[in-house]
């Protein structure tokens, strides 16, 4: 469920705000209705610069050593970098704004287009500095620390929080009897579990409490139901229903109209004579997957999974059947994060693609699946087969991505649980008139920095795209590569 923008920070719990009792004196006295002063760690900006509007009626204090912070790390074509850029300009504009100095601190309603209501307070004075010996002033963290401690005592009826993405930064807040809170206005779900995995299981009664003033006809081979009810009322465009059973049913939304919906049944794509490729669908959400990878209405399709489940084959064998057989699709271009699992092994040599290709292992491994599946011919038959393959992928990287547009492309992101919303924006607004674009990723093996499973880009675009007519969303779950990795995945 998406988190609502009371304020960009919930509510500390009783043990965050831990504090001496003097001071929990004084806080009791406050007014219910006064508003919080939240005071903004460097990283909070470089993670996500428009946060300085994501507090609504709340106030906003930023000590001179995060504006220090942002002018060290402005440097480089890191996104890092860019987001402090960005936040500086942010803080000047609004800054600049001000008719009436900084002092009193700056309304924000103007900058924001009335996004936020309340100030921005930026430090104008010298702090006299007071924490305990064993903490060395000279660390920017410290020194934020500080800061929190003097407006602490400075608005004693009034909650002052510090907001940082840095653990041991709060851990320290809260050891000083500060309270501190993560920054969660960019996290789209509190809990995975609650993500939107594409399909609903009818219950066993589900056409007998629909049944009233359900119309069904068949038309070109598939079924259609019309049916209206509590559960109807529930669904989604384009999410999947199923029933087991004596007489077991696939098939999925297509209409959407009040407490009405419309049923369409799928194709199946585990019989042989639908094979994709030469690959069928070894279970129910695989053919899920293929309906979705195989259907022109459908411009954007994600796919999540562990590892095993098949994203990347399916995604391939969808794609060469489009590319190659049917001409839907003028070529495939893949990418994909380049965040190392283990250390880096610093530059590689050659081209664009030459540098890609040591990323690019599982679409090798998928390709060998693939090519061995294209046909009789012997070994000329294959070589050849797999040089037409490789003249229509393309690798690409994510660093050329800025201002390009894919026409009639096939493209397909690889790891895209590494992305921050603001990159999968930047990727999925390159696609062009005919281009279709697929997301693969699996949430729970997250490399980049400060990214969680509640946050990460493709969290974010499973939650903003769903229900839309020419997106879809599947949740793969079962492992198809081997017993051994199935088991592995299980228990490690």
């Amino acid at each position: 469920m998406p988190v609502t923008r009371k304020s960009a920070a919930t509510p500390p719990s009783p043990a965050d705000t831990a504090a001496p009792a003097a001071r929990r004196v004084r806080r009791s006295r406050k007014p219910a209705s006064a508003s919080k002063l939240f005071v903004l760690d460097t990283n909070v900006l470089m993670h996500d610069p428009t946060s300085l509007y994501r507090f609504e009626e709340h106030d906003l204090y930023v000590p001179i050593m995060t504006l220090e912070e942002l002018d060290n790390n402005k440097k480089g074509t890191s996104e890092v970098a860019r987001n402090a850029r960005q936040a500086s300009r942010m803080l000047d504009e609004i800054v600049c704004a001000s008719e009436n100095g900084i002092a009193a601190g700056i309304a924000l309603e103007g900058p924001s287009r009335g996004l936020a209501t309340g100030r921005l307070h930026l430090q104008t004075e010298a702090i006299e500095i007071r924490l305990p010996p064993a903490l060395p002033t000279a660390r920017g963290d410290n020194q934020i620390l500080a800061v929190v401690m003097f407006l602490v005592d400075k608005h004693p009826g009034r909650d002052v929080i510090l907001v940082s993405k840095d653990i041991n930064m709060r851990i320290k807040a809260r050891a000083l009897g500060l309270a501190a809170q993560d920054y969660f206005n960019d996290k789209v779900l509190e809990d995975s579990d609650l993500l939107y995995t594409g399909t609903r299981e009818l219950p066993a009664d589900f056409w007998e409490t629909h049944a009233r003033g359900m119309q069904s006809w068949k038309e070109e081979g598939r079924s259609y139901y019309r049916v209206s009810g509590p559960l109807a009322a529930e669904m989604l465009v384009n999410e999947f229903v199923y029933q087991d059973g004596d007489s077991p049913l696939q098939a999925w939304v297509k209409e959407k109209e009040g407490r009405g919906a419309l049923i369409e049944t799928l194709t199946d794509y585990s019989h042989h004579k639908n094979n994709v490729w030469g690959i069928t669908a070894r279970n129910r959400e695989q053919n899920f997957a293929l309906n979705l990878l195989m259907n022109p209405e459908i411009d954007f399709v994600t796919l999540l999974g562990q590892a095993g489940t098949g994203k990347t084959l399916l995604t391939l064998a969808a794609g060469l059947t489009q590319v190659l057989e049917t001409k839907r699709y003028g070529e495939i271009i893949m990418t994909r994060v380049t965040v190392p699992v283990g250390e880096d092994i610093g530059f590689l040599p050659g081209t664009e693609e030459e540098k890609m290709a040591p990323w690019m292992g599982a679409l090798e491994d998928n390709l060998d699946v693939l090519n061995g599946t294209a046909g009789e011919g012997g070994d000329w038959g294959r070589a050849a087969t797999r040089d037409l393959i490789r003249s229509r992928i393309k690798i690409k990287s994510l660093n050329f991505m800025r201002g390009r547009t894919f026409l009639n492309k096939f493209l397909i992101i690889d790891e895209a649980q590494n992305l921050t919303p603001k990159q999968m924006k930047t990727l999925i607004t390159r696609a062009g008139p005919g281009t279709k674009v697929i997301c693969m990723g699996n949430i729970a093996q997250i490399d980049t920095p400060y990214l969680t499973e509640g946050s990460s880009g493709l969290t974010f675009v499973v939650d903003r795209f769903k229900g839309w007519p020419h997106s879809g969303h599947i949740t793969l779950q079962r492992g198809e590569r081997s017993r051994l990795a199935d088991h592995a995945a299980e228990v490690l």
